[in-house]
């Protein structure tokens, strides 16, 4: 390459290689170029868009060296020069200098190689060891004898190094110069007795531009007769050294011998030109002539060197010899492991085989001991894959999961194949970063809250917890009620969810009339993106408190009917009389009643059963006994605390129709004024009760025909104002179940309280596994001149064969028995005459029904199916 100046600083000439993905640029630039200096445009010699540049993290790496001497500039893509290159500290007399860098780029990784060959330019004088130079010669000394002279030292190469010497002008001396060596050429003899000393000037001149020169003054001294110089055993020493060497070591030895005897003969050993830097790496003994290690032996840092070496006599003849010492390399340097690239963090949903991270390592031996082998520990989900020359990508093996591990420590190590091998280690931490990929998970599978009814609204019923492995807001979770009807009414009017906590308030108060239980859905929802949720279903229960007092159903309320029994004056102790009907809408013991008289006209002639409400004489009826008895009967539950409730009863002691009008005589102080409507209305009841049910007898006859059918099927409905507010609810949160329904009837005038019948009158609604069933033994019992009984599970065929006021008789499976018998007669038997005023027969039953889950028989459930007056 030539330079059109030795100022110049720019790179002249430009050589590209391209060899299979390394692309290798070679620059050609003189040394000592400015701090700035823009060496070349490696984008545009590479043709790299200037914008990937910085995309991908281009950047030159030094090997084998620390120190940067050139940097990139990412916006224009040109390499400038970063510290001052020096040709003569980086490669000495050698003829190339070649500095090597490696161009890096990532994603893709590609790797170039880029070589700067160092231009020397004229920055050295040529420059003798010593300003002064001392020589003897005798006299006697022949026309034509050479004295050797020391050359000058250039560290330049090629043109600006030394290139020829001249000599001052004089009458005895002219210069004799070779590739090797600089004489003084005796022309004329020396006369001492004349001149016996001579001062000549040598000039060392270069053929840099400027040229540079150096000089150095001979003084010559005139002697007698030494006319033998010195000569070594070789011209060229050579020796190996190998690095690391202690201090004092012997590299080598040099030896000259002088022909001359006594002084003229003595040789001593001194070093020629040595360099700034190696003057003190070694030293030379004078008599010896051993050289030794002094210093410090690297050979990363220097790989040879190259010493003169002189020997002098007494008198000052002197010979020369180079010694050339090779330092070996020895596996001193540990691999160095740099991490060029990392991702940080890194997502859990990558895939296997992605590029995480780049590492390059270094080795700063030669040969076999910079050879290097990677490896990381075998429990982390990553490996190393070989990339281009010393480069190794770190990519994943499997697949992260954050919530298992959510930060990695790899430790990569480095070893070389030196022997023995070094080893390094380095230490990288990779985070991984949370996707949301876990929805909430509840802690149970369902949920129960328990609720005493007439709860406030706002109380606190459970608490829902959910969790969520993820991180911050992926993990946050959030709790709502999904949408829902609970009897007909929105979810959302009945509960409310805490979204924060999950703690389930209620929003209004409940009523275990209403409902028992019903459940809701509540949704665990993630702050994701996109949101993960989950559900969990909440059972709410409420329990029953005791809210509603006992409804009476029999005898009505006072004020809407005029009701009187009839009790025949023959009845004895213990006889059937009447019959108080209660319900309760609690449940469970607030739904147990207890039936007590609390007032009564004659204390000792009646008494009432604590459960079944039946009013029964204590004593036989006798003449003494009033034939108008009041009775005031209180019905309690069993809540606490208990609620109760009172209805009177008016008993008329009498034991046929011819005494029914003295009724008009019995005396209620809130009803005399309106006896006389009473009865009216009593009469044309009464007549149309009868009617109606002839025509029912002639309907039920053709039924039976057709298809057999009990003749009050479905019962006779109770009047409305009978019954207590969700006695007729279905769904079981009133005291009579839907599937228990039954036709009873019961002789409310004979003096017991027999079942004359009991079946169910609608098969289809129990079913198969809680079919209602009687033995045939009871049959037997209720109907005991039966010739057959009916098969257990089955239903019962009657039909009505005999009505009067006196008895009612029904055939059952063909056999006729009776099923009322009462004492009133009438004058025409089969005719209902209405001769009953204000007298009301009543048709009931009591049902006690066992539990099968809980085997608890204690819940009576009261009911009246049917009611008849006249």
């Amino acid at each position: 390459v030539a330079h059109s100046s030795p100022k110049r600083r720019r790179a002249q000439t430009l050589w590209i290689i391209l060899l299979a993905d390394v692309k290798n640029l070679s620059y050609s630039i003189p040394e000592e170029m400015k701090r700035g200096a823009v060496i070349g445009n490696i984008a545009k010699d590479l043709g790299l868009d200037l914008r990937t540049l910085s995309s991908r993290k281009a950047r030159v790496d030094f090997e084998g060296t620390r120190k940067r001497y050139c940097d990139m500039n990412l916006n224009t893509g040109d390499l400038v020069t970063s510290e001052r290159i020096d040709r003569e500290s980086l490669c000495g007399k050698k003829p190339s200098c070649v500095l090597k860098v490696d161009l890096v780029l990532e994603n893709p990784l590609e790797l170039h190689r880029v070589s700067f060959h160092i231009q020397d330019v004229n920055d050295n004088s040529p420059k003798f060891k010593k300003n002064l130079i001392e020589m003897e010669i005798s006299e006697s000394a022949d026309k034509g004898n050479r004295f050797s002279i020391e050359q000058a030292h250039d560290a330049d190469i090629g043109q600006n190094a030394v290139q020829r010497y001249n000599l001052q002008k004089n009458d005895n001396f002219i210069l004799a110069v070779d590739s090797n060596k600089v004489e003084l050429v005796l022309e004329n003899t020396l006369d001492r007795e004349k001149q016996k000393e001579l001062n000549l000037l040598l000039t060392a001149l270069d053929g840099g531009s400027p040229q540079r020169s150096g000089t150095v003054v001979i003084h010559v001294t005139v002697l007698d007769a030494n006319d033998n110089a010195p000569v070594f055993s070789q011209a060229v020493y050579k020796a190996s050294l190998p690095e690391n060497s202690p201090p004092d070591t012997i590299v080598i030895k040099v030896s000259a011998t002088d022909a001359d005897e006594g002084v003229n003969g003595d040789v001593t050993y001194d070093f020629g030109h040595v360099s700034d830097e190696d003057v003190n790496v070694f030293s030379i003994d004078p008599k010896t002539g051993e050289i030794r290690v002094t210093g410090v032996i690297d050979f990363e840092e220097r790989s040879s060197f190259e010493m003169g070496v002189d020997a002098k006599d007494g008198l000052g003849l002197t010979s020369y010899a180079k010694v050339i010492i090779d330092v070996t390399d020895i596996n001193d340097n540990s691999p160095v492991i740099y991490l060029k690239s990392l991702s940080n963090p890194i997502p859990e949903n990558v895939s296997p085989g992605t590029e995480v991270g780049i590492i390059n390592v270094q080795d700063r031996d030669s040969e076999n001991n910079r050879q290097v082998r990677c490896s990381i520990q075998q429990n982390v989900p990553f490996k190393l894959v070989p990339s281009i020359k010393n480069y190794y990508s770190l990519v994943t093996t499997g697949q992260l999961d954050r919530e298992l591990v959510s930060d990695y420590n790899i430790t990569i190590t480095a070893t070389d194949e030196g022997s023995p091998p070094l080893s390094s280690s380095k230490t990288v931490q990779l985070s991984v970063a949370d996707i949301n990929d876990n929805p909430p998970v509840f802690e149970e599978q369902s949920y129960s809250a328990y609720v005493t009814e007439n709860n406030k609204p706002g109380s606190t019923l459970c608490s829902v917890s959910a969790r969520d492995p993820d991180w911050r807001q992926n993990g946050t979770v959030i709790y709502s009620l999904l949408p829902g009807d609970v009897n007909g009414a929105p979810v959302s009017s009945y509960l409310s969810v805490n979204g924060d906590t999950g703690v389930i308030h209620a929003v209004r108060s409940f009523d275990y009339e209403q409902f028992r239980s019903f459940k809701v859905h509540v949704m665990a929802r993630d702050n994701g993106s996109p949101p993960l949720s989950s559900n969990v279903t909440v059972s709410v229960f409420t329990s029953d408190v005791n809210d509603n007092s006992p409804q009476i159903l029999y005898p009505g309320p006072e004020g809407n009917s005029f009701m009187t029994e009839l009790v025949p004056k023959a009845a004895h102790g213990g006889s059937l009389v009447s019959k108080v009907i209660a319900v309760d809408a609690d449940s469970g013991q607030n739904a147990w009643l207890s039936y007590h008289i609390v007032k009564s006209s004659d204390p000792g002639l009646f008494t009432i059963g604590l459960h079944s409400g039946e009013i029964r004489t204590q004593r036989d009826i006798s003449e003494s006994d009033s034939m108008k008895q009041n009775l005031i009967v209180s019905v309690k539950d069993n809540g606490q605390p208990s609620l109760s409730a009172t209805c009177s009863m008016y008993l008329l002691i009498s034991d046929n129709l011819a005494e029914v009008p003295e009724l008009k005589d019995i005396s209620y102080d809130e009803k005399n004024s309106k006896l006389t409507s009473y009865l009216i209305i009593a009469l044309v009841s009464v007549s149309t009760f009868f009617l109606t049910f002839i025509i029912i007898i002639l309907g039920v006859r053709f039924c039976r025909r057709r298809k057999p059918r009990l003749l009050f099927d479905g019962a006779v409905a109770i009047p409305s104002a009978y019954l207590p507010p969700n006695y007729a609810d279905v769904d079981g949160t009133g005291t009579l179940r839907s599937t228990y329904n039954y036709d009873a009837y019961l002789t409310t005038g004979s003096r017991t309280s027999d079942f004359k019948f009991v079946t169910s009158y609608n098969d289809n609604t129990l079913p198969a596994d809680q079919t209602l069933r009687k033995s045939p033994s009871g049959f037997a019992e209720a109907f005991g001149d039966c010739d057959g009984s009916p098969e257990v599970g089955t239903s019962v065929t009657y039909s009505l064969t005999h009505f009067s006021l006196s008895n009612l008789k029904v055939s059952v499976h063909g056999a006729e028995t009776v099923l009322w018998r009462s004492n009133i007669r009438a004058t025409r038997d089969g005719l209902f005459f209405p001769f009953c005023y204000g007298v009301r027969f009543w048709i009931g039953v009591i049902i006690t029904t066992t539990d099968v889950t809980t085997n608890d028989n204690d819940n009576t459930y009261q009911s009246v199916m049917s009611i008849l007056n006249c």
